[in-house]
C-alpha cells in the first residue's frame, strides 16, 4: 500500500511598505495607549480652560488613541495622510460600534468644515510619538502649529510629543520591540542609518517581520525625521505666538512629574495651552 505525504504549505515572505500594515504598528505599541489616554484625560482636568469633549488628532495613523478616546464618550477627529492606515481604522471604529470623523489631508495646512470663513474649533487636540518630526522643515513645522491653533478654542490644549536630541547624543541608534497577538507575532527593528546635525535630519530604516502561521510578511520603510535640540524646539513652539507652555513632561506619562526642558532631555511632552 502506498502512504501519501501530505505536505505542508510553503511559507511565503512578501515585502512591502510598513504604512500598507497599521495593523502591525498598532499591535507593537497597543500596550501604551491606556496610559497616554488617561495622561490626557488629566491634562484636560489641570490645565485646559473648561470641558474636553471634542478633540482631533492630527497624524492619527492606524488609530489607537482615536478608538480609545472615542470608547471613553469624545467626540473625535483624526486626520491622516495613509489611505490604508483611515481604512484601517475606518473598519476597527466599526467592529466596536464607535464613530468619528475622519480626513485624508496634510496636517501642515488643516482646514477642517469652515463655517462663515472660520475653522472647526475642538476643545483639545495631541500628536505623540514623534509624528511631529515628519515635518523636516521650519516653515512646515510652524504652519502645523499655526493651524492647529486656529482650530483650538481658547484655553484648549494641544498635546505634542516628540524625541529631543541631546547636545552628547550618540549619532547610531537602534531600537527594538516584539508583540505577540493571538497566532501573530511583530519584530521590530528602528535604525538610524545617517545622522545629519547640521542638516537638522537623520534618516531612519524601520523593519518589520510579522510572522503568521502560513506566511511571514517583511516590511521595510525609510524617512527622515527632523532633529531638535532642547532650544531648537522651545524656539519653534514660540513661533506660534497664540500657544502658551502649560506644562512639560516625559514619556513615562507621569501627570504630577512635571520635567524641565533643557540639554538633556530626550522625549518630552509639551501641553501647549492656546491663549486668550
Amino acid at each position: 500500500m502506498t502512504q501519501t505525504i501530505k505536505k505542508k504549505p510553503a511559507k511565503s515572505v512578501q515585502l512591502a511598505d510598513w504604512y500598507d500594515y497599521p495593523q502591525y504598528f498598532d499591535m507593537v505599541f497597543r500596550d501604551e495607549t491606556t496610559m497616554e489616554v488617561e495622561f490626557f484625560e488629566e491634562a484636560f482636568k489641570r490645565f485646559a480652560t473648561g470641558k474636553v469633549r471634542k478633540v482631533l488628532e492630527p497624524g492619527c495613523g492606524s488609530g489607537r488613541l482615536i478608538t480609545e478616546m472615542a470608547a471613553r464618550g469624545y467626540k473625535c477627529t483624526g486626520i491622516d495622510l495613509s489611505v490604508p492606515s483611515l481604512k484601517y481604522l475606518e473598519k476597527r471604529l466599526a467592529r466596536r460600534g464607535l464613530k468619528a470623523d475622519l480626513h485624508q489631508t496634510d496636517f501642515t495646512n488643516i482646514n477642517l468644515n469652515q463655517r462663515n470663513g472660520n475653522p472647526e474649533q475642538f476643545d483639545a487636540a495631541f500628536c505623540t510619538f514623534n509624528t511631529f518630526r515628519h515635518l523636516t522643515n521650519e516653515a512646515a513645522a510652524v504652519s502645523h502649529l499655526i493651524t492647529v491653533a486656529k482650530h483650538l478654542r481658547p484655553g484648549g490644549l494641544y498635546i505634542l510629543g516628540f524625541h529631543i536630541i541631546p547636545l552628547d547624543v550618540e549619532e547610531s541608534c537602534i531600537e527594538r520591540w516584539t508583540a505577540t497577538h493571538s497566532q501573530t507575532k511583530v519584530n521590530v527593528t528602528l535604525r538610524v542609518i545617517e545622522f545629519m546635525r547640521r542638516k537638522r535630519l537623520e534618516q531612519i530604516r524601520v523593519s518589520v517581520t510579522a510572522k503568521r502561521p502560513n506566511n511571514t510578511i517583511k516590511l521595510r520603510t525609510e524617512f527622515p525625521l527632523r532633529l531638535y535640540t532642547a532650544k531648537q524646539a522651545l524656539k519653534t513652539l514660540s513661533s506660534a505666538p497664540d500657544f502658551e507652555i502649560a506644562s512639560t513632561h516625559d514619556f513615562n506619562y507621569e501627570i504630577d512629574e512635571p520635567v524641565e526642558v533643557n540639554e538633556d532631555s530626550v522625549d518630552t511632552i509639551f501641553i501647549l495651552r492656546k491663549k486668550g
